[in-house]
């Protein structure tokens, strides 16, 4: 799928299931939508190669193979600077607004004084997207049409691999700038992140880690990125639900300015494509459900 403006973005999102689900395994890719609705880019003061940075690009095409080893992959088609999902539904700044927000909006994150909520005040190096204020009520149907459903049918997700395997392993896949990976960073290829230890079992992350290093890549955990919220949200191990974030290099697989892919590409999807049955044997094999799953 490339980059390209419509008048309408329906559907919203995919899910692409395999012909049999083989393990307890979601694969969501929340960035990786390229689909821009013109009235939005109409509003904007930024040119559209600028509109994109925020984009996990052709993040959904590297992980695609998880559906053919047995997991669902799910994936937005609109932009993050249009809609972020990996934030809470109202996490909105006032200045960005004109007219009241609904009370329960949380308005004070940090990731909403840095510019980027639910809704994106910035992309790429803090370039302001639009050149004055926003309706609320704009806001408010961007999260009841694209956000929600999107929410629900990634709940429903979870919730069938948890029925039929007694716990459930979100994978929420994302790509960080290679000018982002700064300091002791410089190198990274990966960022894991698991909130710490809070999100996921360690076996999750010790097995992407482990099949990650062997393929020859700098691998690090929770720095600079421990997972946003959907990996805080969905993760509850002792409830049998993980969730764990993987944070690719852009440089290794794509031209960041051009928007292409490069030669390294076809290699990355291959080495996440050989990741995956390793981790499902990790799980299978190291995870028991929770007891009041397994009766």
């Amino acid at each position: 799928m490339t980059a390209c403006l419509a008048d309408a973005i329906e559907p919203a999102f995919e899910v692409i299931a395999p012909a049999q689900c083989t393990a307890p395994f979601v694969f969501n890719s929340p960035h990786s939508g390229r689909i821009y609705p013109r009235s939005f880019v109409a509003q904007t003061r930024l040119d559209f190669p600028t509109l994109r940075r925020s984009e996990d690009t052709f993040v959904d095409e590297l992980f695609a193979d998880a559906v053919t080893v047995g997991a669902p992959l799910m994936r937005a088609l609109f932009p993050r600077s249009f809609l972020d999902l990996n934030r809470e539904p109202y996490e909105l700044d006032p200045r960005m607004f004109e007219g009241r927000l609904p009370p329960f909006a949380n308005t004070r994150s940090i990731r909403v004084s840095g510019g980027l909520g639910t809704i994106a005040r910035v992309v790429g190096d803090a370039q302001e997207i639009y050149p004055r204020r926003l309706a609320v009520s704009e806001a408010l149907e961007r999260i009841e049409t694209y956000y929600k459903p999107y929410h629900q049918a990634l709940r429903r997700l979870i919730a069938r691999a948890q029925r039929q395997w007694g716990l459930a392993v979100l994978v929420d896949c994302h790509s960080m700038p290679s000018t982002s990976t700064r300091d002791d960073m410089a190198r990274a290829d990966f960022v894991i992140g698991d909130r710490y230890g809070t999100s996921c079992s360690e076996v999750v992350t010790e097995a992407i880690e482990t099949a990650l290093i062997a393929r020859g890549y700098r691998v690090v955990r929770n720095k600079p990125y421990a997972g946003g919220y959907i990996t805080e949200h969905y993760g509850n191990p002792s409830a049998g639900l993980h969730a764990v974030q993987i944070e690719l290099n852009r440089s290794l697989y794509m031209d960041e300015a051009a928007y292409e892919r490069n030669a390294g590409f076809s290699q990355v999807k291959a080495d996440l494509a050989g990741l995956m049955p390793a981790l499902f044997s990790a799980v299978a094999e190291g995870i028991a459900p929770p007891r009041a799953a397994a009766e």
